[in-house]
C-alpha cells in the first residue's frame, strides 16, 4: 500500500495539478491545521471540566478529520460526472433523514438535529450541504431547458429542504442554504424578477419563523445584549469580552481567560472569539486575509472553467466555505443574530468537518477538471 497516494498532502502527483488546484489544496490544509491547533487550545478546559479529559473533544475531532480526509481524497480524484450522477439519489435519501430527525433525533440546546448511529451522531443538515451544491448546480445550469413542471418540482424540493432544516429549528443553516441556492441561481443567470421574488419570499419566511418562535426571537438580543446581560445577552457579552481582550497581538496561545467556563459553546459556535482573544487583531486579520485568498481562488476557478455546471459548483463551494466563515465571525463580534453556525474546519463537530472537507474537495476537483478541459482542445489542435 502506497501511503503517499492515500494521504492527500503527501501525494507527489499534486505537482501535476492546475495552479489553482495546488494553491487551494495547500490552503485547505493550512486552514485545517490552524483549526485543529485552535480547537486543541479552546476545548482543553471544557473537556477537562465535562469529561475529566482535556483531549476529549480534540480526539473526537480527529475522527471527523480522518473520515473527512477520506471523503476529500475520493472527491479530488473522482470525476465530477460520477458525483453528479449519484447526487439526486443521495439528495432524496438525506432529505428523508432531515425529516426523520424530527421523530427519532436527539435534542440538544432546544434543537433536534442529530440521529444517533451507534457512537456517531449523524447531522443530516451538514451532509446535505455538498449535495445541495451538486444538485442545484445541475438544475440551475440547465434551467432554460427544463419544462415548467420540472422547474416547479425542484423548486418545491429545495423549499422542502429549507423547511426541514427550519423546523429543527435551525434558522441559521436554513438561511445559509437558502442564500447559497440563491447565489448559485444568480450565477446561473436566472431572471432578476424571479430572483427578486424568491428573495422577498425568503425574508418573509424568516420573519414569520422568528415571529412564531420564542427560541429564535431571543437571538435578536444581539441588537442590545446589555439589556439582558445575565440571560439571553450573556453569551454575546462574553464573546465581545474575548474579542476585545485580545488587543493587537493577543494573549498568547492557550492563554485565553474566557474559555475558562465563561463563554458558552466556545469550541463550536464561538470558536472565533477565543481565537481572536489568543491571537489578537493581527491573527484575526491574517485569518480574514486567508479567507479572502480562498475566495479569490474559488472565483478564479469558477471564471476559468468552461463547464456551466462546474462553474456553479465552484460558486456554491465558495459560499459554504467562505460565506459561512464570515457569518460565524459576524455572530462572534455581534453584528449578526446569535446563531449556532460552525466555523468550517475550526469548530468542533465531525459532521461539519466531513462536509467542509468534501466541499473543499469539490472545489479542487473543479479546478483540476477545468484545466484538463482547457488543455485537451490545445492538444487536439497540435495534432
Amino acid at each position: 500500500m502506497n501511503l503517499r497516494r492515500i494521504i492527500p498532502f503527501l501525494d507527489p502527483s499534486i505537482e501535476q495539478w492546475a495552479t489553482e488546484a495546488r494553491f487551494l489544496h495547500w490552503l485547505t490544509f493550512i486552514w485545517l491545521f490552524m483549526g485543529l491547533t485552535v480547537l486543541y487550545s479552546v476545548s482543553f478546559h471544557v473537556g477537562l471540566v465535562e469529561y475529566g479529559d482535556g483531549l476529549y473533544y480534540f480526539k473526537r475531532q480527529l475522527l471527523g478529520v480522518v473520515l473527512g480526509l477520506i471523503g476529500f481524497t475520493v472527491t479530488v480524484r473522482m470525476p465530477l460526472k460520477r458525483f453528479l450522477t449519484v447526487a439526486p439519489i443521495l439528495f432524496f435519501v438525506v432529505l428523508g433523514l432531515i425529516f426523520l430527525t424530527r421523530f427519532i433525533g436527539t435534542t440538544a440546546n432546544g434543537a433536534t438535529r442529530w440521529i444517533q448511529i451507534g457512537p456517531f451522531p449523524l447531522q443530516p443538515t451538514e451532509i446535505m450541504k455538498p449535495l445541495l451544491i451538486l444538485q442545484s448546480a445541475q438544475i440551475f445550469a440547465r434551467w432554460t431547458r427544463l419544462a415548467l413542471q420540472e422547474k416547479l418540482m425542484w423548486l418545491g424540493l429545495f423549499a422542502l429542504t429549507l423547511l426541514g432544516i427550519l423546523i429543527q429549528p435551525n434558522l441559521s443553516t436554513a438561511a445559509l442554504c437558502g442564500i447559497t441556492l440563491w447565489l448559485i441561481a444568480l450565477a446561473a443567470g436566472l431572471p432578476y424578477f424571479q430572483l427578486g421574488g424568491t428573495a422577498i419570499a425568503g425574508v418573509l419566511v424568516a420573519v414569520a419563523s422568528v415571529s412564531v418562535s420564542a427560541y429564535q426571537r431571543r437571538r435578536l438580543v444581539f441588537l442590545n445584549p446589555w439589556a439582558d446581560p445575565m440571560q439571553d445577552g450573556y453569551q454575546l457579552i462574553q464573546s465581545l469580552l474575548a474579542v476585545g481582550s485580545g488587543g493587537l497581538w493577543g494573549t498568547g496561545f492557550g492563554q485565553s481567560q474566557q474559555k475558562l467556563s465563561y463563554l458558552p459553546e466556545q469550541h463550536t459556535d464561538f470558536i472565533f472569539s477565543i481565537f481572536s482573544e489568543e491571537f489578537g487583531l493581527m491573527g484575526s486579520v491574517f485569518l480574514i486575509l486567508m479567507l479572502m485568498l480562498y475566495s479569490f481562488l474559488a472565483l478564479k476557478v469558477a471564471i476559468k472553467t468552461p463547464h456551466p455546471v462546474y462553474r456553479l459548483i465552484a460558486i456554491g463551494a465558495m459560499v459554504f466555505m467562505v460565506g459561512q466563515s464570515f457569518l460565524h465571525i459576524g455572530v462572534a463580534v455581534g453584528v449578526l443574530p446569535t446563531t449556532g453556525l460552525p466555523f468550517p474546519l475550526f469548530s468542533y463537530g465531525s459532521n461539519s468537518m466531513i462536509a467542509s472537507l468534501v466541499i473543499a474537495g469539490l472545489l479542487i476537483r473543479v479546478a483540476r477538471e477545468s484545466e484538463e478541459s482547457n488543455v485537451v482542445p490545445l492538444l487536439r489542435r497540435a495534432r
